[in-house]
């Protein structure tokens, strides 16, 4: 079936590219309907018409987004253009803190003579600069079709918000009836897993990215409101995203003196253990059922995939193809490998 499939990949082509065009505002939609949807709720059990509902909460979103906009983005977009006209100065600010401390006595105790490390380190910073610029450029391409994207993701987000909760009775209806109560509760799994994610995720990385911005501030870090949102989109990645948001923060920090970054790595461990211990068990109320391991693998397939947008949605899609094979597992396999254990 593999190779006949292989042959007649011309008829095949165009439905990939249809879904390549529709996955990445589906992936959007997902991502806005699980988070706007408490609130919809919250409004329809006061007896408020959905659609009104729907409109009010669009409305209270629009009218926050463009407040934020006025007050963030100014400040944003010229911390964004002052350390792009400043980041060849930054590198050589990160050369001259490098040999200042190859010239430390007790540094240079462990480090060979021969070793340059201005140079080395230097060299590793212009690469990972010219690699993360590339990544971001290509992972931009995924969304070169802006405009598709923000007109298409509002309205599927309404009809979501609207008539989701008939998704379920819909899909049921390409299940056998003998699997119906199977599928129902396998659905019902699937939604509580999306939604305890998705808002769980945006309100601990919220929490932290203030958090870090206000530890920023107090060390008088530059760039504090570009590292903190840097930081945010990071975070929504977990397990790992956490450490990779911390080195651009770690860079320019040990560019404004080693001292501070000492300051910074205290203050990111610091929230990093508060929000281990404090606020993800009261956010989610459990751990995740992903080993970290695991984590790390899914990430990586979703990043070689879809870039950016692969690495978002890699944890949530891994969760729903886990329920259906616990599922499928359970209903097809599981009595008849009892019975040859018997």
């Amino acid at each position: 079936m593999i190779y006949l499939a292989t042959k007649i990949s011309f008829l095949l082509n165009p439905l990939l590219k249809m879904v390549h065009i529709l996955l990445i505002p589906m992936i959007f939609s997902g991502f806005f309907y699980y988070s706007l949807r408490p609130l919809v709720n919250y409004f329809a059990h006061r007896k408020v018409n959905r659609s009104l509902a729907i409109l009010f909460v669009y409305f209270v979103l629009t009218a926050l987004i463009a407040l934020l906009g006025m007050v963030i983005w100014p400040i944003l977009l010229d911390q964004v253009q002052t350390l792009t006209d400043n980041l060849p100065s930054l590198i050589e600010g990160f050369r001259s803190q490098v040999e200042q401390l190859q010239h430390n006595r007790f540094l240079s105790m462990f480090a060979s003579g021969r070793s340059d490390w201005s140079t080395r380190l230097s060299g590793y910073l212009d690469n990972s600069v010219q690699a993360i610029t590339d990544y971001v450029s290509q992972s931009l391409v995924m969304l070169s079709n802006f405009f598709l994207v923000a007109a298409t993701v509002p309205i599927i987000v309404y009809y979501l918000l609207k008539e989701g909760e008939r998704l379920p009775g819909i899909l049921l209806h390409f299940v056998p009836r003998a699997y119906r109560k199977e599928g129902r509760n396998m659905l019902s799994d699937m939604d509580a897993a999306l939604s305890g994610y998705i808002v769980g995720r945006i309100i601990v990385t919220s929490i932290l990215s203030v958090m870090l911005y206000v530890g920023f501030l107090l060390v008088h870090l530059p760039y504090a409101l570009l590292l903190a949102v840097i930081s945010f989109l990071f975070n929504l990645i977990p397990y790992i995203g956490q450490f990779i948001g911390a080195v651009p923060v770690l860079i320019v920090a040990f560019i404004d003196s080693p001292a501070k970054a000492l300051w910074i790595l205290v203050i990111m461990t610091a929230i990093q253990i508060i929000e281990g211990n404090v606020i993800s068990p009261h956010v989610y109320g459990m751990k995740l059922d992903i080993h970290p391991l695991t984590t790390i693998l899914v990430l990586l397939i979703g990043g070689d995939l879809l870039g950016l947008v692969g690495i978002l949605a890699a944890i949530p899609i891994y969760m729903l193809l886990k329920i259906l094979i616990l599922y499928v597992y359970r209903l097809f396999f599981e009595e008849k490998v009892e019975e040859l254990v018997d």
